[in-house]
């Protein structure tokens, strides 16, 4: 079903009863409706016509609201936006999440109800999300316009009685409260374990210990400032993040980016997932106490690093993006000496997969641990590694292509068990279609410029990118001024901390830390 096909069953299915206006060459048909009919819709995408939910966007006007859900499909369906509005005095909306049964919605719902002060009505567990109770009082609501981030909070009233939520009431049962403080490099977040005997029953994932409030600080700043912000909140996605920022920016200003820009955007992209896949791989050793695998994946992360840092002049790949391709060019003969060392880091983990194979040790912790169902995958439109380990094969360089990744031959792997080996095999099956990626855009490289100029006008436009660690999606808006007026991200890490609970689940206290690591979440890419 193309584009042009799913506006007709949006119409046909409530005629007159909603606007639906085809961009064709976006792909994006935008669908204006009323509140009452706005969970019915949903469920229509999610459940009938296979639309994988991408997002919740809130927006402030003068006088209204403006909630975006986007929705995309595979290729010729492409995405759409529903939009609903409402006066700034009227706040209630229906929770899709409850009324249309999307549960991936369940998170944006809340986070919109904690910044902006929007409710959703029937959702069960508003509140305590972002803001956490027991530090902000209800109704700062840090997101809206008349919010000045520059003023101190005061009469700051914290919940004095706040304790933890609990679920097991049987007799003999306990709680292991797990951070939010850890050592070394971990980020804050906050595990409360439940059970009455060996088994966790209830996992609960308290995270924005250290929420930065990045779509704030952007709202005001000049475009390149605003790219800094992307680009830094999570470092170790660095690359992605200001990538789906600068398209976002691109599809404003209907900015072309020059082949070479582009081709070197791919092979740097695939550079950066190569380097995370091997970091992940590194901290799954560690948590399964494998002392010389881990080092000999940490010397493969580092090897990735040193060469991101010659090639590039930073270890991350910091300052490399701008709108309208690169910030500067890099020689082709750096990239393919770049290409040589990540050819023979993929020999060596190729190698350290095969060791791993025969280990009954490791396989014994791994396997059959920390399952998550296809049914739940898709029921909570999980991203990355962790959806492709549970069957869902979704990735956007494939669903909705970008950056020419529909030129390049590659496979997106995918496992049906759903448990931490399967995570793992998916990792290493993917630092391998990264290398085979990268070989073909250094093959392509021709010479040429590396930046387009771009005009920017006021508008918004969606920019999205198959990151590292899954789908991630940056919603821009600009002023007349051409200075940001809405900035909204939504990472992978947000979308699949949400369901790690239910990996956490039904197993073993001992299991938790390696469940933890086969997931690869990120803390910062969520308190972004």
């Amino acid at each position: 079903m193309d584009c042009a096909a799913l506006k007709d069953r949006i119409e046909a299915g409530w005629p007159g009863r909603v606007r639906c206006r085809l961009d064709a060459g976006a792909r994006v048909n935008e669908v204006t409706c009323e509140r009452v009919l706005l969970a019915e819709l949903c469920a229509r995408l999610f459940h009938d016509w296979d639309c994988v939910f991408a997002g919740l966007i809130v927006e402030e006007g003068a006088d209204a609201w403006q909630l975006r859900y986007v929705f995309y499909g595979e290729r010729d369906a492409g995405w759409v936006h529903v939009l609903v509005a409402a006066p700034l005095a009227d706040s209630v909306f229906p929770s899709i999440a409850v009324e249309a049964k999307v549960f991936a919605a369940d998170w944006h719902e809340r986070e919109a109800e904690d910044l902006f002060g929007v409710h959703f009505e029937g959702h069960p567990r508003l509140g305590d999300f972002v803001l956490h109770d027991d530090a902000w009082q209800e109704g700062v609501e840090p997101m809206r316009r008349g919010f000045d981030a520059a003023a101190a909070l005061r009469d700051r009233r914290p919940a004095a009685d706040w304790r933890p939520r609990r679920v097991v009431q049987e007799s003999g049962a306990f709680v292991l409260p797990i951070g939010p403080k850890f050592s070394g490099v971990a980020e804050s977040v906050h595990f409360q374990l439940e059970t009455v005997g060996e088994d966790v029953i209830r996992s609960w994932t308290r995270l924005f210990y250290k929420w930065r409030a990045v779509e704030k600080l952007a709202e005001g700043k000049r475009v390149e400032d605003a790219l800094l912000l992307a680009e830094r909140f999570a470092a170790t996605t660095a690359f992605a993040h200001g990538l789906a920022f600068c398209q976002a920016v691109e599809a404003i200003a209907r900015a072309s980016v020059p082949p070479r820009a582009r081709v070197l955007r791919v092979f740097l992209a695939e550079l950066e997932r190569l380097r995370q896949h091997a970091g992940a791989i590194q901290e799954i050793c560690e948590s399964t106490a494998l002392v010389v695998a881990n080092s000999q994946a940490g010397l493969l992360e580092e090897d990735l690093l040193r060469a991101s840092g010659e090639l590039t002049g930073h270890r991350y790949l910091f300052g490399l993006l701008a709108p309208g391709g690169l910030a500067t060019d890099l020689a082709t003969e750096a990239c393919r000496e770049a290409l040589g060392e990540a050819q023979g880091v993929v020999a060596r983990l190729d190698a350290l997969e095969r060791r791993l194979k025969v280990s009954s040790s490791f396989l014994d912790r791994i396997e059959e641990v920390g399952v998550i169902f296809p049914r739940t995958a898709r029921a909570y439109s999980l991203v990355g590694p962790v959806a492709r380990a549970s069957n869902l094969a979704r990735d956007l360089r494939r669903a909705q292509p970008y950056l020419g990744y529909e030129s390049f031959e590659f496979d997106v792997p995918s496992e049906q068990e759903g448990d931490g080996y399967a995570r793992l095999r998916v990792l290493f099956a993917e630092a391998r279609q990264s290398l085979r990626i990268m070989e073909q855009a250094a093959a392509a490289l021709r010479e040429g410029a590396v930046q387009a100029p771009v005009a920017l006008v006021a508008g918004a436009a969606l920019g999205w990118v198959e990151a590292p660690r899954g789908a991630t999606f940056h919603w821009v808006r600009l002023d007349d001024q051409a200075r940001v007026a809405r900035y909204r991200a939504v990472t992978p890490s947000f979308t699949n901390w949400h369901s790690f609970h239910l990996g956490a689940e039904r197993f073993a206290f001992q299991d938790f830390p390696i469940i933890l690591s086969t997931f690869d979440l990120s803390a910062a890419e969520n308190d972004r």
